[in-house]
């Protein structure tokens, strides 16, 4: 018996120590088959397989889950409540965040206090479930003692803030003030508070009160001021940062300059990347190409483009979308059939651009040709695309193929093909389809009136008084309002529309 029991006790001291340098699931599972032919129930053995396989990034939940169910987390309240804390953890980063409410529940109906680390983790999984319904959790939390003045209460005062920071910055104020010592993580997340509901003025208020402020907190107050449209602030602010920022930094800082429209510090940023050694970031290169291009710049975007070494898909749309957006219809085209040649896939945003450059120089059957290969090219045909179309073929007097075309749509049409369609009509003087496009406003039940008065001025125009005078009394009938801003030779195409937002949509992407 003795020298079993000293068997067991040796072999229990070795897979202890070969759990410590556990680094995969195949060793852990080596382990744990160990665990099973010997029958131990080794709580530190347990404990490090269970805390790898729920947590390393190496790790497997659903085997964790396995375990957590097999062992039955072992019988001890202390080593129950780490067994659910951790995996309560692992699923509050994993892609579905709302099982560790699941268990969080079962911890509560065996009867297990949570301790800290428990409201921690169940608060991030709140959190990553855009959930802010954090008042039940922090009742709770009070009611177990877990919030107060004892350091590890800390964590969870910063979960709370954390969460409440995604919509209820006053109660985000609130948690803060009550915190004894708020640390740098507690000052990041009221930071956060406000600027997500974009209340600068009081963010600013935090950001100076900050007895220590990070690269992430610099970039935190300089993006709020760019996506804010408060482009100068934000530049000034990038210019009293203590310490090098970062690409999330730098990335903000050129899109103030892109708002500005300010080629001279657009410039200066642009130096300054490459002094500091940022010329290699990709996302930095297709910033500087969005910046030059807006500011009207083709040269120079074209130059760090050819500067770029690893150019990414964002980057060959970024180019091709800035010649589309200034016309140059030939050198988007060519620039799009060299990234096929270099072997860079084109998605939507690709086509969409070069479309756009196809229909802004009457190049149909090019356009035709490009827009018959997305298919081919195992990309989705969207609504803008069609859109692109229908302005193209209308702008080329082509308007029963623009009609059938919008009739041969696989997804629901709307009120801007139509009257990009109407436009054309306008144009070219077909008030047959014209007539049609109308119609098909009216069943999508749109109340712009700016459709009805292109319609009323084409019947007058071909004489046909009786039915424009007819139109307006309907249009008065239907309370059909005439768009502000809105001519009735129709001003606004899904082209232009997509000149407007094709680089917004770059950067978002990125």
């Amino acid at each position: 018996m003795a020298a079993a029991a000293t068997a067991t006790s040796t072999t229990a001291t070795a897979l202890l120590s070969i759990s410590n340098a556990c680094e995969s699931m195949l060793k852990l599972k080596l382990i744990h088959a160990r665990l099973i032919r010997f029958d131990l129930h080794d709580h530190r053995i347990l404990a490090k397989l269970f805390r790898f396989a729920a947590v390393s990034p190496a790790g497997n939940l659903r085997y964790a889950t396995l375990l957590f169910s097999y062992h039955h987390c072992i019988r001890s309240n202390s080593t129950t409540a780490f067994f659910y804390n951790t995996l309560i953890r692992g699923f509050a980063n994993s892609s579905d965040p709302s099982k560790s409410f699941t268990l969080f529940n079962s911890m509560r109906r065996r009867s297990i206090s949570p301790d800290p680390f428990s409201f921690t983790f169940i608060l991030k999984a709140r959190s990553r479930c855009l959930s802010n319904m954090a008042g039940d959790v922090q009742a709770q939390a009070l009611k177990f003692g877990c919030l107060g003045p004892h350091p590890s209460h800390a964590d969870v005062h910063n979960a709370l803030i954390h969460l409440y920071a995604l919509a209820d910055p006053a109660s985000a104020q609130q948690v803060f003030d009550e915190m004894p010592e708020p640390d740098v993580v507690s000052w990041s997340g009221l930071l956060s508070a406000h600027l997500r509901v974009s209340d600068l003025d009081n963010a600013r208020k935090v950001f100076d009160g900050m007895p220590e402020r990070d690269v992430v907190s610099w970039t935190a107050m300089i993006s709020g001021y760019t996506r804010a449209q408060r482009a100068k602030d934000a530049l000034k602010l990038f210019q009293l940062m203590p310490m090098q920022p970062d690409e999330v930094t730098m990335i903000a800082v050129i899109s103030a300059c892109t708002s500005l429209g300010d080629l001279e510090a657009g410039e200066g940023i642009r130096r300054y990347i490459n002094d500091k050694g940022f010329g290699w970031m990709v996302s930095l290169c297709n910033a500087l190409i969005d910046m030059y291009a807006k500011c009207g710049c083709l040269k120079s975007a074209r130059q760090v483009f050819d500067e770029t070494k690893n150019k990414s898909l964002i980057t060959w749309n970024s180019m091709i979308s800035a010649y589309a957006a200034h016309g140059a219809a030939d050198a988007a085209i060519k620039l799009f059939d060299e990234m096929s040649a270099a072997g860079v896939k084109p998605d939507g945003v690709s086509f969409l651009a070069v479309l756009s450059a196809c229909t802004h120089q009457g190049l149909v059957s090019e356009g035709q040709r490009l827009f018959a290969a997305m298919p081919d090219n195992h990309v989705a045909v969207g609504v803008e695309h069609y859109g692109c179309m229908v302005d193209m073929l209308g702008r080329a007097g082509l308007l029963e193929e623009a009609y059938q075309l919008i009739e041969s749509m696989p997804m629901p049409s709307n009120d801007v093909i139509w009257g990009a369609l109407l436009g054309a009509c306008n144009i070219h003087g077909n008030v047959r389809i014209a007539e049609k496009a109308v119609e098909k406003v009216k069943q999508l039940k749109s109340g712009k009136g700016g459709y009805y008065v292109i319609l009323s001025n084409m019947y007058a125009a071909s004489g046909r008084r009786a039915e424009a005078s007819n139109m307006r009394q309907n249009m008065e009938q239907m309370g059909a309002r005439k768009t502000p801003g809105v001519s009735s030779s129709w001003a606004s195409t899904p082209c232009q529309d997509i000149d407007q937002r094709l680089f917004d949509l770059q950067r978002n992407i990125n």
